[in-house]
């Protein structure tokens, strides 16, 4: 079986480290992290992951622009994007199937289901 690489995405540190810990011990894959948007966009110049992980609401440059700049770019388009966000309204979801992102995961994360919630969404089962 091929060896997955998430990038997770997140301004916490502790939900970072929490989320990777999941990922790397439940599910065996490997993982890569990053602190802000700018050191998202900067890993992904040199790596790439099967898929990301992108917090939403972030200081500077917040999931919503780190996305865009994912779209625009030819090398980074395909790489399927799940949101974390604490907040998911209605009109949230709607906007969030406009956008193309392959799934949303919502805060505070569930640690037993996270890694079948992840594997749901990208249809790695």
């Amino acid at each position: 079986m091929t060896t997955r690489t998430i990038l997770i995405v997140d301004d916490e540190a502790h939900l970072r480290e929490l989320v990777q810990l999941c990922l790397e011990d439940l599910a065996g894959w490997q993982t890569l992290t990053a602190g802000s948007g700018e050191e998202c966009l900067k890993i992904l110049e040199t790596k790439e992951p099967n898929a990301i992980l992108l917090d939403i609401s972030m200081p500077g440059m917040d999931g919503f622009k780190v996305y865009e700049r994912l779209q625009s770019n030819p090398k980074t388009r395909s790489i399927p994007v799940i949101l974390l966000t604490a907040k998911v309204l209605p009109s949230d979801r709607a906007q969030f199937n406009q956008m193309g992102v392959a799934g949303v995961i919502t805060k505070p994360i569930e640690v037993t289901s996270l890694t079948e919630e992840i594997a749901d969404i990208l249809g790695w089962l």
